[in-house]
């Protein structure tokens, strides 16, 4: 009956410390006198003074009256910086190739592009290559991207690029960001924060985050002792540190709102309304907007804070990549589980990640596999993050051989080698569906991707064909995957290892080396 059902269906259609922060460590004088930002590292470059038009480019914020900042006490690493006076761009070399744009062609400082060829990146993706020229230009930036096209990368070389050609000569202060990032997940912000640091590996920008669930502490310790290129935070978070006077964005040079149709969906705008009214007006700071969707709401926010923003649209040659072998196997609800258990005693089930809907779902399933004796990780909004900060590290390390999350932590997953991932249950929105099969597949790898539809699953299966531009085909699972499950270990003799025979190989963190 469940099975008739859905063919029928498919074919008819965080907490505060207690005390009060110290604020700045100086205070700035209100009439200080001003310059203007255009520095002399800018007149080398005087196509970037100009708008594409060929008008001159908006005025930049003045940052006079600021002098004495010590640069000594975030130097970065000796070994770096011995490596980068060796360095040339005759060790990186790429040859030009027709239709594909160089990092070599977008004249970029010398420390950025060491960290660009250490990274190994040769040649921009689309994304980079559309929107870098207006983003190296100071243009305001609306962009439509899906995950893993490379808009981290093209976003951050961009606010690099500005901080190293616009040096701060004068005075600092603790806690005063030049350029911010937004981002609605924890791990994102993580996973933005990493790649940051990786291009800043030659120069003496120091990246900061803010997230909930972290020592507040430790986070606000580190804000004092070293001075804020870089901030990237979640919108919850940010409004803890400024509210406490830990953090300042009236010096913002560079804003930054990475999944913006994430943020409408999740409830953040309020806080982001509130955090964008601390930074400095729009004409006096650029801000690059992205979003995996152009929806009315994403662009009346675009016009909202931006101004004259160039539109870049990256459509994705395929919306569900064409290394994930795709599966919908008719089950009843029941039924699930079973199939979840048998599916990860095959052979070729390397690692997997399972999708749920709910915190509870998932919540569940987790205690279910570990009394089954499977090593099991938990990513969902009520796990503390430094819990989730080591569940990802050790699912990357091999220690941990199954994953189960819901969509808003599943977002900053990024790890080569993940060989299955399961829907559990559907997503209710189709591009979730999207994002939850591109975590396999990736680095050109082959992955798997099955999802377990139930009488309650069918009437999302059409939406999702829809994206995707044909339907998905419904099949019955196979006899092996429906053998029933034994009896649940008592809690004395549940395994806390991998499974016999289960020695996995660790998984390379793919962001790490992701456009």
């Amino acid at each position: 009956m469940i099975v008739k059902l859905i063919k029928n269906l498919v074919s008819g259609a965080d907490a505060k410390p207690a005390g009060k922060a110290s604020g700045r460590d100086k205070p700035r004088s209100k009439n200080s006198e001003s310059s203007p930002r255009a520095s002399e590292n800018k007149a080398a470059k005087p196509a970037r003074n100009e708008s594409r038009d060929g008008k001159p480019a908006r005025a930049r914020k003045p940052r006079g009256g600021r002098k004495g900042g010590d640069r000594s006490l975030r130097a970065g690493n000796p070994a770096n910086q011995a490596a980068a006076e060796s360095w040339d761009l005759s060790q990186f070399k790429v040859p030009k190739a027709e239709g594909k744009t160089r990092f070599h062609d977008l004249d970029l400082p010398l420390p950025l592009m060491h960290a660009i060829a250490d990274i190994g990146f040769e040649y921009a993706s689309p994304i980079q290559a559309q929107s870098l020229p207006y983003a190296l230009n100071g243009d305001d930036l609306v962009g439509k991207a899906q995950t893993g096209t490379g808009k981290t990368a093209a976003f951050l070389i961009g606010i690099i690029d500005e901080l190293l050609n616009n040096p701060i000569e004068g005075e600092r202060f603790a806690g005063e960001a030049r350029a911010l990032i937004i981002a609605p997940t924890r791990e994102l912000v993580i996973q933005i924060a990493d790649d940051a640091k990786l291009l800043t590996k030659y120069t003496d920008l120091t990246v900061h985050t803010l997230v909930g669930g972290m020592d507040y502490g430790k986070q606000q310790q580190r804000l004092h002792s070293e001075f804020v290129d870089i901030l990237v935070a979640t919108p919850g978070r940010l409004i803890d540190f400024t509210g406490n006077r830990d953090v300042y964005l009236d010096h913002v040079e560079i804003l930054v709102l990475d999944e913006a149709d994430r943020m409408l969906d999740m409830g953040f705008i309020p806080q982001v309304r509130r955090i964008i009214r601390q930074t400095p007006p729009k004409n006096l700071r650029q801000t690059m907007l992205f979003s995996a969707t152009f929806t009315d709401d994403v662009l009346n926010l675009a016009s909202q804070w931006t101004i004259d923003p160039v539109r870049v649209e990256i459509e994705p040659e395929s919306v569900a990549t064409d290394t994930v072998e795709q599966h919908v196997y008719l089950v009843s609800t029941e039924e699930k589980y079973t199939l979840l258990y048998n599916l990860l005693k095959q052979e070729n089930v390397e690692s997997l990640i399972v999708f749920a809907n709910r915190r509870d779902q998932c919540r569940r399933l987790h205690e279910q596999l570990e009394a089954h004796g499977f090593k099991a990780g938990l990513l969902s909004g009520e796990v503390a993050q430094n819990k989730r900060v080591r569940t990802l590290d050790d699912f990357k390390s091999g220690a941990i051989e199954v994953l189960v999350a819901t969509d808003v932590a599943g977002r900053g997953i990024h790890i080569d080698g993940i060989s299955h991932v399961v829907n559990f249950t559907l997503p209710e929105e189709p591009e979730d569906y999207v994002h939850r099969i591109g975590r396999t597949g990736r680095a050109g790898r082959h992955g798997t991707s099955i999802s377990f539809a139930c009488e309650d699953d069918a009437l999302r299966l059409m939406p999702i064909g829809e994206l995707l531009g044909a339907q998905l085909k419904c099949e019955q699972p196979p006899e092996v995957l429906l053998a029933p499950t034994p009896d649940l270990l008592p809690p004395a003799r549940r395994s806390r290892g991998p499974r016999p025979g289960g020695n996995r190989s660790p998984r390379s963190g793919g962001s790490r080396h992701r456009r």
